[in-house]
């Protein structure tokens, strides 16, 4: 499955902007697996993704939650919480 990642704000400062990726997710391809995957990628990614941190997700530049479906093609971004007045 090829994917267009991004990260953003701070996330991109730590792990960079992201580009294209090849995965080949083991169960289903859900936004929470790709997530999971990537925490194994490397020490600076399991502690920005880690369970319980605040990471927005966005699939095809719409908000998607843990269970929304990958497909192929598809652009994922990994953002942190916004606030703004």
């Amino acid at each position: 499955m090829r994917l267009s990642l991004k990260y953003f704000a701070s996330l991109r400062e730590t792990l960079g902007p992201g580009g294209a990726l090849d995965w080949q997710p083991a169960g289903e391809p859900t936004a929470e697996a790709l997530r999971a995957w990537l925490r194994t990628q490397s020490d600076a990614h399991a502690q920005a993704l880690a369970p319980g941190r605040a990471v927005r997700v966005a699939v095809d530049q719409a908000l998607a939650d843990e269970a929304t479906p990958l497909r192929d093609g598809a652009e994922v971004a990994f953002f942190p919480p916004v606030t703004g007045g």
